[in-house]
């Protein structure tokens, strides 16, 4: 579930989406204030979050329910894009719909006609200026390393990345730590793919290695993260704690100009969207279910 902080709402800076965005761009009989769908997705069977045509997608599916059950097309806006066999626990979904809808009656009709590999796990009221992603203070994402023989079971290999070669803890750690504090992650980010003037900036609250059953799970939370940034740095990290590239490599790619020198990127299936954390000032008033 979203966590709720004490802060105000942020405003959208961008202009609002047709249909979604403000009650300027409202259709007549649309609520003016938007509900929070927080949606779980096993990604292993989309190409991603962001609907396209010819391919099955998390916003394809929830905008194809969601028509059904309002008999007109309704937008839903996520908090940020998956890609393909990028899984969500807390993926945080906004849409307005008709004024009669409560959250938990959208939550209930929505979760009686989605496919099994979504969930919507809960559902809030929210006020009038919320964007799910605009309004977002933070995001955090798991990624899971399996390092024993039962990491390539079927019943583990969807969900995580099966390492064969043993990994230095110190060596985690020490790259992890590295990460915490505002940094540029052109290093970490696919080319070409945030607009120009994007300044690549990233503020990061957690960053830490965390053993678990099995191996490992790379836990980290930041206000905004660029296109494949886990799964750069997973991958970077895990050839350190390999032997492969030498401990400090973190620290030394950190504001460099570009990718050319980074890891490839970790495979999809190990990551999570864990949660998105909005101000409590966005969540409307109690009672509103």
């Amino acid at each position: 579930m979203s966590a709720r902080v004490a802060a105000q709402c942020p405003v959208p800076a961008m202009r609002p989406l047709r249909g979604y965005g403000g009650a300027a761009y409202l259709p007549p009989g649309m609520d003016p204030e938007p509900i929070l769908l927080v949606t779980q997705y096993d990604g292993g069977g989309f190409a991603g979050w962001q609907r396209q045509p010819d391919q099955r997608t998390v916003q394809g599916e929830m905008e194809r329910v969601l028509t059904r059950l309002c008999a007109s097309p309704v937008s839903a806006v996520a908090a940020g894009r998956t890609d393909a066999g990028v899984h969500a626990h807390g993926q945080g979904v906004g849409v307005r719909v008709a004024a009669r809808w409560t959250p938990a009656a959208l939550q209930r009709a929505m979760n009686a006609l989605l496919p099994g590999d979504i969930w919507v796990a809960d559902a809030h009221r929210m006020t009038a200026d919320f964007h799910p992603r605009f309004s977002a203070i933070a995001r955090r994402y798991d990624y899971l390393v399996g390092t024993d023989d039962a990491a390539r079971s079927p019943f583990r290999r969807r969900y995580e990345w099966a390492v064969p070669r043993p990994l230095a803890p110190e060596a985690l750690h020490g790259e992890a730590a590295c990460l915490l504090g505002e940094h540029t992650f052109r290093a970490f980010a696919v080319a070409h793919t945030a607009p120009i003037d994007d300044h690549h900036r990233c503020v990061i609250h957690h960053a830490a290695w965390v053993p678990r059953e099995g191996g490992w799970v790379f836990e980290v939370e930041a206000n905004r993260f660029l296109h494949h940034m886990v799964r750069f740095l997973v991958g970077t990290m895990i050839d350190v704690a390999q032997g492969r590239r030498p401990r400090g490599t973190i620290a030394r790619l950190l504001g460099t100009a570009d990718n050319a020198e980074t890891s490839p990127p970790a495979p999809p299936q190990g990551l999570s969207l864990r949660r998105v954390t909005y101000p409590h000032a966005c969540y409307a008033r109690v009672g509103a279910q």
